[in-house]
């Protein structure tokens, strides 16, 4: 569970207390919650709370009811902030391959907005030299009109090299074409030993490399070394996983759980479909 859904949860805590008047009341009616606990939230005394705690305080505020909340402790989610803090740590650069739906994207959103200096490049098929180049600049917070793709690498090179620990994340890595993968490798020459770098695809970019270094395609080999001869795999969510998504987000019903486990083989965004499916239902039922 991140900092800012805590941070929420004590928000909407105050909010109760203040409305039933005292912070023994509000405990009295949580199930296996005391006062002392919720005054450790309230103090922001949070290292010995468990993240088990905090999600049932949140389905009993409603506040994991309120919007999709990421659910920080499923393994790959633990795997992926692992794999991006040694990157930008060590300034190492891995590849993670994965089925859409397995929290590459979401992880790298929440990892960008709780770490500085993370650059997170959403990739397009449609991106040409320049657009992925302009993107990078972009995310740094530097303008790129009217620049030729030369002055445009040499200033995220620059800029690289003036600031401290920079991850780079390229998702949806497979979807850029051969001429911005060469630029990539460039750009990953000109910073070696500068900054970290993850990219992060389906498994699609693993077998095109492959096949890329078996035809002996300009420049697959490389990306391939500089990923270390391998890729991080992900697995579908299991049922640990699944129960820690469905109650971070306000779904406790063992029963449902389990249906939902069983329907969504696996994949985060139908468990998504199937929790927000679950809760309107239930919100429907209750008004009538």
């Amino acid at each position: 569970m991140t900092q800012q859904q805590k941070i929420k949860i004590v928000e909407d805590l105050e909010m109760l207390i203040l409305q039933k008047g005292s912070q023994n009341k509000v405990a009295a009616e949580m199930k296996s919650v005391s006062a002392a606990t919720l005054s450790q939230m309230r103090n922001h005394n949070w290292e010995n709370i468990a993240d088990e705690m905090w999600r049932k305080v949140g389905s009993y505020l409603g506040t994991n009811d309120k919007e999709w909340v990421y659910c920080s402790d499923t393994r790959n989610a633990e795997e992926l902030r692992r794999i991006y803090d040694e990157a930008q740590k060590f300034k190492e650069v891995y590849g993670i391959v994965g089925p859409s739906g397995h929290g590459k994207t979401a992880s790298a959103k929440v990892y960008e907005e709780n770490n500085r200096n993370v650059i997170n490049i959403f990739c397009t098929n449609y991106m040409d030299e320049r657009g992925f180049l302009s993107e990078v600049l972009a995310k740094m917070g530097k303008d790129s009109a009217g620049m030729t793709v030369t002055k445009l690498m040499s200033k995220i090179v620059l800029e690289v090299k003036s600031r401290e620990n920079i991850l780079f994340i390229f998702n949806e890595f497979d979807k850029l074409n051969d001429k911005v993968i060469y630029l990539f490798i460039s750009l990953f020459n000109e910073l070696e030993d500068d900054c970290g770098m993850v990219i992060s695809a389906t498994h699609f970019l693993e077998r095109k490399i492959a096949k890329g270094v078996v035809l002996d395609k300009m420049g697959y080999r490389e990306v391939l070394s500089r990923v270390g001869g391998k890729f991080f795999e992900l697995e579908p969510n299991n049922y640990a996983d699944t129960l820690k998504i469905c109650s971070t987000n306000g779904v406790t019903n063992e029963e449902v759980i389990r249906t939902i486990y069983r329907d969504s083989k696996g994949d985060g965004r139908r468990i998504k479909r199937l929790v927000n499916s679950h809760k309107r239902a239930n919100n429907e039922r209750n008004a009538v």
